[in-house]
């Protein structure tokens, strides 16, 4: 068999791997085995992450629009429960930015719905 050398090869892993962890604490970010741990960590978490990221959104539209909703004389139920009697498609996400930057439209949207 022939002899196989693989110092290039190694090297341009090892070289990545730290590429990656740059501006990680203490030996994370340079020395390789931890590295090579803190960045199968790091996979797990921003997976994990960005399926959380979904709900912490959704909680925070549904403050905005519970607060906004408040202010104009009724609450979060109500207005959902009345947006879909009279059948006004409102997703949360819009609700609460009309709620956060353009009260006056908020404040017809929660008309409409009396």
């Amino acid at each position: 068999m022939t002899r196989v050398k693989k110092g290039v090869h190694a090297l341009k892993r090892r070289r990545s791997v730290l590429k990656q962890t740059k501006g990680f604490r203490h030996g994370r970010g340079t020395k390789e085995r931890q590295a090579k741990d803190a960045l199968l960590h790091a996979g797990a978490y921003s997976f994990a992450h960005r399926k959380d990221k979904k709900s912490h959104n959704r909680k925070l539209w549904n403050i905005k629009i519970n607060a906004s909703a408040r202010e104009n004389g009724t609450t979060y139920s109500q207005l959902l429960g009345a947006l879909s009697k009279k059948k006004i498609m409102i997703d949360r996400k819009i609700l609460a930015d009309l709620a956060e930057n353009h009260p006056s439209i908020f404040a017809k949207v929660i008309a409409a719905t009396k």
